[in-house]
């Protein structure tokens, strides 16, 4: 039985490696307790295989700022600009423009 969130989300991808759900779900709790190197790999693994799944690039790279890869967070916002471009995800979108604008030079 799972002892806490991350066990859960633990067990749930040892019984389907691609739930996308609980991928995104592990990656968010391990960037929420400061993780960030757990979180970066677990996104990268989301992409990875759903690369449709646009809060990925998002959130993977506010992970890589905070981790001062800026350069690595450009170039994962830019492919989530371009994915959420042709899934017609305006919303989302806006969001990862928004923070590559914020981006230092």
């Amino acid at each position: 039985m799972a002892t806490n969130r991350l066990d859960a989300l633990q067990q749930m991808l040892a019984q389907d490696p691609r739930n996308s759900f609980a991928r995104y779900g592990l990656a968010m709790e391990y960037a929420n307790t400061g993780a960030l190197e757990n979180a970066i790999a677990e996104f990268q693994q989301l992409i990875q295989q759903d690369e449709s799944y646009s809060a990925a690039y998002f959130h993977a790279g506010q992970a890589l700022e905070k981790l001062g890869r800026i350069d690595e967070a450009r170039a994962v916002y830019e492919k989530g600009i371009e994915v959420t471009t042709r899934k017609g995800d305006a919303h989302t979108r806006a969001e990862i423009e928004a923070a590559l604008n914020l981006l230092p030079l």
